[in-house]
């Protein structure tokens, strides 16, 4: 008996692995892009030479290391800000000036001004009321002992990527091929501080988060690490399995389909002594059981120096990354079906 009841278990056990296995087959083949033609239009509307203007911009010593709070903090979101009017990119109808204050109470004590996050979005043209976010830092270290902390990887990078973005799905809106979600274009600020702005945003949404479905998070994504210097045809992928599985496979097809970079989920194992999961602002969605995607270069030799600088970022490879996110976001937006939060 005792024979016949293991033999039981064994069969039970790979019956339900092969049905496990089945409905991830079938996950992975209905995740397809039907409009890939569309895609590589907008897609390639991303270039070097415009990230390399953003960034450069973005990193000048004129907004002194963007600092929370600060006045070169104030005048990089009034960059950003001006940036959207010109594309004609919507505000919210509550917030038309494009910001949202951050007060200096939300923030660590030593922060002793106002700061805010910067947001725009497109609104969807089948399912208005849900959410993709694109977000990313737009704060850095400041003024340290007397240098200049520029930033340009953190997060210069990530905010020449959101903004590309933003312009790619605008001129796709104005051809007629808007998406059928909205796109929210985050810009937070206080991340190098506790990520205070993303924070602040999850606990007083101008979208309601229960609509939301899912957030695309880059910080830093213009250089290379040490691990990689022998094939910098790379970006961390992190978070992305841990909601949703479809999610996970959306960002897989999005790269064999356009893209062809090596994923690496390192720093996606729960283990990781890095806990990068835990360490920007898609973090703060995710705890609200929103699915999240943190895209990432890895730490170089200029992380938190005043030495990471424009001239350091490899444009070519930003513009590869950006363009994933990008089509990782069009599927989102564009797919008949909402994103299923599950794990398989």
């Amino acid at each position: 008996m005792k024979f016949l009841f293991a033999s039981v278990l064994v069969l039970v056990g790979s019956c339900s692995t092969l049905r496990h296995s089945d409905k991830i087959e079938n996950l992975k083949n209905s995740i397809s892009f039907d409009d890939k033609e569309v895609v590589y239009k907008y897609l390639n509307t991303i270039t070097e030479t415009e990230l390399k203007e953003h960034v450069t911009e973005f990193s000048d010593d004129k907004y002194e290391g963007r600092k929370t709070g600060e006045k070169g903090h104030d005048a990089a979101c009034e960059y950003l800000r001006n940036y959207y009017k010109n594309l004609k990119i919507k505000a919210p109808t509550t917030h038309l000036d494009y910001y949202q204050v951050v007060p200096k109470g939300a923030l660590p004590e030593d922060i002793t001004n106002d700061s805010q996050n910067v947001i725009a979005y497109i609104e969807g043209s089948e399912f208005p009321e849900e959410y993709i976010y694109i977000t990313a830092h737009s704060d850095h270290e400041g003024i340290v002992n007397g240098e200049i902390y520029s930033g340009a990887d953190d997060n210069g990078s990530g905010t020449a990527a959101v903004l590309e973005m933003a312009e790619a799905f605008k001129q796709a809106t104005i051809n007629g091929h808007g998406p059928k979600r909205s796109i929210v274009f985050l810009h937070v600020t206080a991340e190098e501080i506790g990520l205070h702005g993303s924070r602040y945003y999850t606990r007083n949404p101008i979208f309601p988060l229960e609509n939301t479905v899912s957030n695309l998070n880059i910080d830093m994504i213009g250089r290379i690490d040490e691990i990689h210097e022998e094939n910098d045809n790379y970006i961390y992928l992190i978070g992305a399995d841990r909601i949703s599985t479809e999610l996970h496979f959306i960002a897989q097809k999005a790269n064999t389909t356009f893209t062809n970079l090596d994923l690496d989920y390192t720093f996606n194992d729960e283990k990781d002594v890095n806990r990068y999961y835990y360490r920007s602002d898609h973090y703060n969605f995710a705890d609200q059981g929103i699915p999240v995607i943190f895209f990432f270069n890895g730490e170089h030799e200029d992380y938190t120096k005043p030495t990471d600088t424009a001239e350091k970022i490899n444009y070519t490879l930003l513009s590869k990354r950006t363009k994933l996110i990008f089509a990782t976001a069009w599927y989102l937006a564009n797919s008949d079906q909402r994103l299923k939060t599950e794990i398989i």
